[in-house]
């Protein structure tokens, strides 16, 4: 998918955490032994000490990425 075609205001959704498990179809253990790996998706915690959430974009790049390598 080209980001061009991709109307801004669903290119910066924040998604949660399940969004993304549910999305990519992993369980949440997958994506936390991602995260500890620096291996996963961009995310941030929101207000410093928040929830975490992923931009669609950020993930959006990083299938693609996924699928090149």
């Amino acid at each position: 998918m080209t980001h061009r075609s991709t109307p801004r205001s669903t290119r910066h959704q924040w998604l949660t955490v399940e969004e993304v498990c549910e999305e990519l179809r992993i369980s949440r253990r997958s994506w936390d032994r991602w995260r500890s790996r620096g291996t996963g998706p961009r995310a941030k915690r929101l207000a410093g000490n928040g929830p975490i959430r992923i931009r669609r974009d950020w993930l959006d790049e990083w299938v693609e990425a996924q699928e090149d390598a």
